[in-house]
């Protein structure tokens, strides 16, 4: 396969990456969506704590994904219309986006892996709080928010060794409530499904990231070496000659 061949190669592959891109953005910005405004976390994050321990987390990962997704989807722009264009600025400008993306996702994935419990402790340690609150009778508000988080998750109560709030709780699920599972399972269940949906986004992500990244590169250099990628020289007009009525094109190769 020649040179320019390559180079042909490499652009419908830049636009088919950037297309899966443009998707990819697209499913981040939904999840980050359900995320922020998702009945399940609003319900926790809502809760009228005297410090809640989730709020601080879920402000942190709502614009991290909106800046990852800002990023994704210029990125992708750039680079297609650098693509099309054969635009050395746009090709440039496409790759510094990818480039904090991908500094942004090994960062992601650098912090689920030190810290892979830290957004369920912070719901859990919030569920705790309401309940004990709730359990003790201090507010009624408290009562009304411990049964919109059950409702939600579809739990009731929780069973824990440690405890120390005595036969109140056995006031709590009555009916058919009694037949749920515990509220602390019920988040942890939920946070699984959703974590591992995080995760296959983000592995995607990543795979996408370092083939764009390596595409704009290559297509960066080749737009630098001064020749179109489509075409293998320049078209000049040429000074008419004695008998001619008008110029005429003459390629000119780089």
């Amino acid at each position: 396969m020649g040179p320019w061949s390559r180079v042909r190669v490499a652009k419908c592959q830049m636009l088919v990456t950037c297309f899966f891109i443009l998707l990819l953005g697209l499913s981040v910005a939904t999840m980050v969506t359900f995320t922020y405004f998702g009945a399940h976390f609003a319900v926790i994050r809502r809760a009228s704590l005297e410090k809640n321990p989730y709020q601080a987390v879920h402000q942190w990962a709502f614009s991290a994904g909106l800046s990852l997704v800002g990023l994704l989807t210029l990125g992708a722009v750039l680079s297609a219309a650098g693509t099309v264009r054969e635009a050395q600025g746009l090709m440039a400008g496409g790759f510094l986006c990818f480039s904090l993306a991908f500094c942004a996702q090994v960062q992601l994935v650098f912090w689920r892996l030190h810290s892979p419990t830290q957004v369920e402790d912070a719901m859990l340690d919030t569920y705790d709080l309401v309940y004990e609150q709730a359990m003790k009778g201090t507010s009624h508000v408290g009562r009304q928010e411990l049964a919109a988080i059950q409702d939600t998750f579809l739990c009731c109560g929780k069973r824990s060794p440690f405890s120390r709030l005595g036969s109140t709780e056995a006031d709590l699920c009555q009916g058919q409530e009694a037949a749920r599972e515990d509220c602390l399972q019920g988040i942890r269940s939920f946070l699984r499904i959703h974590q591992q949906v995080a995760s296959s986004l983000t592995s995607i992500s990543l795979a996408l990231t370092v083939s764009a990244l390596l595409l704009s590169s290559f297509l960066w250099f080749a737009i630098r070496s001064g020749c179109s990628l489509d075409r293998k020289g320049q078209y000049t007009l040429a000074p008419r000659s004695p008998g001619q009525k008008s110029g005429c094109a003459q390629r000119v190769p780089c």
